[in-house]
Parts: C-alpha cells; structure tokens; sequence
C-alpha cells in the first residue's frame, strides 16, 4: 500500500513526483530543495541559509506524515559545490540532534533552479492503527 503525503507547508512538487510517499511505516520525502513554501521562488543566501530551508522544508513534510527529524533514518546530501560541507553540516546537526541518521553526501554538477543544496530522506514513523 502506497499513501502520498502532501503539506502546503513545503513547496509543492515541480514535476511529475510526490512530496513524500508511505509505504507501510516507511516515508520516503523527495529532494527538497530551499524553495520558500509560499513563494516557490529560491531563497536568497548562502549555503547556510539555504540548507536551513532546505531542512525546514523536510521538517514540515515529515509533520504531515506524523514525524519528526528524529524518526529520519537516512539522508542524501547533494550539494553543488562539495566546499560547502562544513558550512551545511553545522545547520544540519541543529536539526538532527540526538541519534544522527545514516547519511550520504556527493557533489553534484548541477542543482534544479541553481540552488547550492539538496537533501532527500528515509524515516520510519509507525502508522496510527
């Protein structure tokens, strides 16, 4: 059994995919990218910046499917420019602050809209019976 999961608090999708499906415990949330939920214009920033829209914008998915930061067991970091690690990583560990998800990080040649940062992820969130 497949569920799509969808918030007007993240930006709506860009293309022919969900914000996030449940399959059975699991959620898979799709790449977000830092698109303001309101606008869906990019913000404007650095990668700190960015990556902290990057994280809210999964923050407010995993809410819609009854989760948090902390049921996330796996990330994908795309960054477009692999020298902003530390500077991602330093706003990354303020949303994920007890036991740390498995996580992979590549460079990537190039971001939709140009943006410097894009995450995916895995959480595991019980379903209410």
């Amino acid at each position: 059994m497949r569920d799509v999961i969808s918030t007007q608090a993240a930006p709506a999708a860009i293309g022919p995919y969900s914000q996030a499906i449940r399959a059975g415990d699991f959620v898979f949330v799709s790449g977000q990218i830092p698109l303001d939920p309101a606008s869906g214009a990019p913000v404007d920033g650095d990668v700190r910046v960015q990556a902290e829209r990057v994280l809210r914008n999964l923050q407010a998915v995993l809410q819609a499917a009854g989760g948090t930061c902390a049921d996330v067991v796996k990330t994908t970091v795309y960054l477009a420019d692999l020298s902003d690690f530390g500077a991602m990583n330093e706003v990354y560990a303020t949303f994920f602050t007890s036991a740390a998800p498995a996580r992979a990080t590549v460079q990537v040649s190039r971001l939709p809209r140009n943006v410097r940062v894009e995450i995916d992820a895995v959480a595991y969130i019980k379903q209410q019976a």
